[in-house]
């Protein structure tokens, strides 16, 4: 940057509300570009805000630190969102309930998939045992799969990174499979990406349906508590059963 932006960049990062303002705003101009993109789900629009605050943040060599003291504001949100996606699955009541055994079996299959997949692929490749467990839990909830990673002995942090990648390629992908295999119903849409991809699917899923979206909710905070409840008990047995 010139001097002069620099000073006034300098006198900005100063303020808390900074972080806030640039998301907003990040997230606002992204939201564009995918509406006039017709809502292709390669123009994402978390992927796009994701890319220019990051992008930002290197230029003007400021640390993530410095932009999260605003940003945590949103971060709160998170917190009443999740609760407030009761709303839409509360309404869902009497599809839930006819499909509550196929709802089990794909929760438990999707969730091994998703979670054994990922360690036996980074096995395969010879990855070190931080980051088998930094990948098993990739498909749960950010704040759970961290959990999960430093309770098994791998890295929060690379989790992270993970969890936002596979919810972002999920929230991308889902269309255009669902359309290769012919599957049309939202519940089932919704309950695979919610299962696989987390916030982000699930994001996409109520921009489809509120049907999609309130099934969505459910395979994510149900897989979330599985993954907790799952991974610290089944990967130890893994790795005894291939000596690693």
């Amino acid at each position: 940057m010139t001097p002069r932006l620099d000073e006034i960049w300098v006198y900005l990062s100063a303020s808390p509300l900074l972080g806030l303002t640039l998301t907003l705003l990040a997230y606002q101009a992204a939201y564009w570009i995918y509406a006039r993109a017709r809502f292709h789900p390669v123009a994402n629009p978390v992927l796009l805000a994701v890319a220019m605050l990051a992008s930002l943040l290197l230029v003007t060599e400021t640390p993530y630190a410095t932009y999260f003291e605003g940003a945590q504001f949103v971060h709160f949100l998170l917190g009443p969102a999740t609760v407030a996606l009761a709303i839409p699955l509360y309404a869902q009541w009497p599809r839930l309930k006819a499909m509550l055994v196929p709802l089990s079996i794909a929760l438990v299959a999707g969730s091994l998939t998703a979670a054994l997949s990922a360690w036996g692929l980074g096995a395969l490749f010879g990855g070190s045992r931080e980051l088998l467990m930094s990948l098993a839990p990739k498909s749960a909830t950010t704040p759970i799969a961290m959990a999960v990673a430093e309770r098994l002995g791998g890295l929060p942090s690379l989790t992270a990174v993970l969890v936002i990648s596979t919810g972002i390629l999920g929230a991308v992908s889902a269309r255009s499979i669902y359309r290769a295999l012919r599957i049309e119903d939202h519940a089932v849409r919704g309950f695979a990406v919610g299962l696989v991809s987390h916030g982000i699917g699930t994001a996409r899923a109520f921009q489809v349906s509120e049907q999609a979206g309130a099934f969505a909710a459910l395979a994510m905070g149900l897989n979330g508590l599985l993954t907790a409840l799952m991974l610290p008990w089944i990967l130890p047995w893994m790795e005894r059963l291939f000596a690693r």
